[in-house]
């Protein structure tokens, strides 16, 4: 007994000491102590022709062994693995010299994707188009003449473009994404479903409450009995799902040369809830989108026959909407991405 005891508390004073600045060193102690041929398993070996008497002791002494140098070695392995690591990283001449500070999902995007989700419930899907588009799909087709004063509602980035002279061949950069429902009802049969988010621009002055880019998200419903009730179901349903159970809508009758009969459509202030306050200007209701029933000049424009089908199209900023839901004052924020700003979405 005293000899195997003896090699054990020798192997032990071993491991305490041992040291390894390399992986192949490492690896070197790993084979000469651990291996099926190393000096511990060897141990276990003699262990067999013990006396059973002895063998609770030296059986205990022999798994303290053996723990004790897969603990060492499996520290020194981690702490070589960070050392490699790290001189990598001092070697990578692609690194930057700070570390880069990083923001979260932006709240355009968390609010976008909410109403898509929003609506998808509803049967509608998402089309895409073009940001860089011709008059024809932007103005033309939607029922804006060459001369109509409504083209002066929006200040248009033109690309090309003849000095007074409208042309459907005259390309622009979107002002609206009634342009992808455009493309959609020339390109698809009723009954048609869609919402079309995207990036639009206009030529105004950058401030607090405008910019000359922002995000818009517009639907379109088009099928046989569509009716201006079936509209004000589906806003009713987005703005209690947007904005809690307790909201109301009210709508109002306005003006686009797309739709007749228009409306913009207000909610019950849910910052005060309907009290009034600064943000509703004392009125308690906040106007947040542009909708109506599709103008029959639009859906013959597009080849569909309007005295067989109808339909309703709504429209909306979603910077409006981020504001009423994140209380962002200032849209230059949105565009800026200071990580500061950013952040403070990281739980949204």
């Amino acid at each position: 007994m005293g000899s195997l005891k003896d090699s054990i508390n020798d192997l032990l004073g071993q491991v305490q000491q041992m040291q390894a600045n390399s992986a192949e060193e490492l690896e070197a102690l790993r084979i000469k102590y651990l291996s099926k041929k190393g000096e511990i398993t060897s141990l276990f070996n003699e262990f067999r022709s013990v006396p059973n008497e002895q063998k609770r002791e030296l059986g205990q002494l022999l798994n303290q062994l053996r723990q004790e140098t897969e603990t060492r070695i499996n520290e020194m392995r981690e702490r070589i693995n960070d050392q490699m690591a790290n001189d990598q990283m001092v070697n990578d001449l692609t690194r930057t010299p700070d570390p880069i500070q990083l923001g979260t999902r932006h709240p355009l995007s968390l609010v976008r994707e909410e109403i898509e989700d929003i609506f998808s419930r509803i049967g509608f899907t998402i089309a895409q188009g073009p940001e860089v588009e011709d008059d024809k799909h932007v103005y033309g087709m939607l029922n804006f003449a060459p001369e109509h004063p409504a083209r002066d509602m929006q200040d248009t980035f033109f690309v090309e473009k003849e000095m007074g002279v409208q042309k459907p061949t005259d390309i622009l950069l979107r002002s609206h994404t009634s342009s992808v429902q455009t493309r959609v009802m020339t390109s698809q049969k009723p009954p048609i479903r869609v919402l079309c988010p995207g990036r639009v621009y206009r030529n105004e002055a950058i401030s607090a409450r405008a910019h000359c880019f922002f995000h818009q998200v517009e639907g379109l419903y088009i099928d046989k009995n569509v009716s201006f009730a079936d509209l004000r179901e589906a806003l009713l349903y987005f703005s209690k799902e947007m904005f809690g159970p307790e909201t109301k809508i009210r709508l109002r009758p306005s003006y686009f040369p797309f739709t007749e009969p228009s409306a913009e459509m207000d909610i019950s202030c849910n910052i005060c809830g309907g009290k009034g306050c600064s943000f509703c200007k004392g009125t308690g209701w906040v106007e947040i989108l542009g909708c109506g029933m599709v103008d029959p000049n639009v859906l013959e424009s597009c080849g569909i026959d309007s005295k067989e089908y109808s339909g309703y199209a709504f429209g909306m900023g979603v910077e409006r909407i981020t504001n009423l839901k994140y209380r962002v004052k200032d849209l230059r924020l949105f565009s800026e991405n200071d990580v500061r700003f950013l952040r403070q979405f990281e739980s949204c």
